[in-house]
């Protein structure tokens, strides 16, 4: 099942939501608005390393990003 980002338009609450049916309803669950913007969530897979070993330190930080912040 998907896990939704979302950030409310009203009061500007980022919260996730695990959508089962698309068709659901959405509300913030600050303000109980169903005004939202829906997020660009980034998934990032660990690098490998030429022996096959995980190049990534386990707080989730990449070449590119970094998870820590």
């Amino acid at each position: 099942m998907p896990i939704y980002e979302y950030i409310c338009q009203d009061c500007r609450t980022a919260f996730e939501k695990v959508v089962v049916n698309r068709a659901e309803s959405i509300a913030c669950p600050s303000c109980g608005s169903q005004r939202y913007t829906l997020q660009l969530s980034v998934i990032a897979s660990p690098a490998k390393r030429s022996n096959g070993e995980s190049a990534a330190p386990s707080c989730g930080c990449t070449p590119t990003t970094c998870g820590c912040h």
